[in-house]
């Protein structure tokens, strides 16, 4: 049993069934699904599709933290390859063509690679912290998503785009699927091959990593321009369930979302290993809750402040060091007259 909790993954799903336990009771046809023109309906649907952008960038940001980096720039991204896509389609003179949405995917996701490179090269070759390298790319990236909309929202009428978002495969959502086969290479990837052990092992010690052999630079850069793809097919599939882009509002905040699932997820700020598993288990707990929160009907402006509230909660009960500091002060308050006879002894 003691090693059950010990579990990295014990913690993060006891919390979502919890979460969706509340919901069952609060709501209780939270649970019911339904079948209209082929698709797939209810809450539980919802979450996985909602969900399914920010597991992608919480995919990508766990291997950029497990080599002991960060990257703030990834709901920028996201931002600018919803813009990129949008403007690219929203120009073409029949927007449900094929090959104009394949070419504005592909435009979006070279510019994410892109993108994701210039990060990596700022952290693994001039040697600027990934904080600072990252914040650059953050702050500017908003700009750059806003110029390339010139400020305004870009709407498209594009059915063959929108299947990103909104399209539906074996009666689920068509995004479930991305992330799936997402999730599905980068686990063979990172637990089938040594790569996944480079990984940890720049994340331990960089400089220790380069004098066995490891290629440490292009490790490092390597896995921002994955988080980079992975927050451009998130923008994707944002700015495709809302026919849409907003170069101000797009991704806004998902860098925080995304390394909240990571940590909730078991996996180390301090770089090593890593639990993608567990990061897909935190992403669903963040967007479970933040259903919970809009469904009970929690006021707009308290929202945030209500959300950290659980986060923090939950992270509390994470951590293993603040269960024990629990368990003694009660040990401690309930069998006060053993502590002194034990202490006196």
């Amino acid at each position: 049993m003691n090693r059950m909790f010990r579990h990295h993954l014990f913690w993060p799903l006891a919390i979502l069934a919890a979460l969706l336990l509340f919901n069952l009771f609060y709501s209780p046809d939270f649970f019911n699904i339904v079948m209209r023109n082929g698709h797939m309906y209810g809450s539980l649907i919802d979450i996985l599709n909602f969900g399914a952008p920010l597991v992608l960038v919480a995919i990508g940001m766990t291997l950029v933290i497990a080599t002991k980096g960060i990257d703030l720039s990834v709901g920028s991204i996201v931002a600018i390859a919803g813009a990129l896509a949008c403007l690219t389609i929203s120009r073409g003179t029949d927007q449900n063509a094929l090959s104009l949405v394949l070419s504005a995917v592909g435009l979006t996701v070279g510019l994410s690679f892109f993108l994701g490179a210039w990060n990596g090269f700022l952290v693994a070759t001039t040697g600027i912290q990934p904080i600072i390298a990252t914040l650059i790319l953050m702050v500017a990236g908003r700009g750059i998503a806003q110029l390339i909309t010139s400020g305004q929202i870009i709407t498209v009428t594009s059915d063959t785009y929108n299947y990103i978002g909104n399209g539906a495969l074996a009666a689920l959502p068509f995004s479930i699927f991305i992330v799936a086969a997402i999730y599905l290479i980068v686990s063979l990837l990172t637990r089938k091959t040594a790569l996944g052990l480079f990984i940890e092992s720049v994340g331990c010690n960089p400089q220790a990593s380069r004098l066995i052999g490891i290629r440490s630079r292009l490790i490092i850069i390597t896995v921002y321009m994955f988080c980079g793809l992975c927050a451009g097919i998130a923008g994707l599939i944002l700015s495709s369930n809302v026919a849409s882009a907003d170069g101000n509002n797009a991704g806004l905040w998902y860098e925080l979302d995304a390394i909240l699932a990571v940590v909730i997820g078991g996996t180390s700020l301090n770089g090593g290993r890593f639990y993608l598993t567990g990061t897909v288990i935190g992403a669903l707990i963040i967007q479970t809750l933040t259903t919970t929160i809009y469904m009970i009907g929690v006021p707009p402006e308290i929202t945030l402040v209500v959300k950290a509230f659980v986060v923090l909660t939950v992270c509390l009960i994470q951590s293993e060091v603040f269960r024990k500091k629990v368990v003694q002060r009660w040990k401690t308050r309930r069998y006060p007259a053993e502590r002194e006879v034990s202490r006196h002894v």
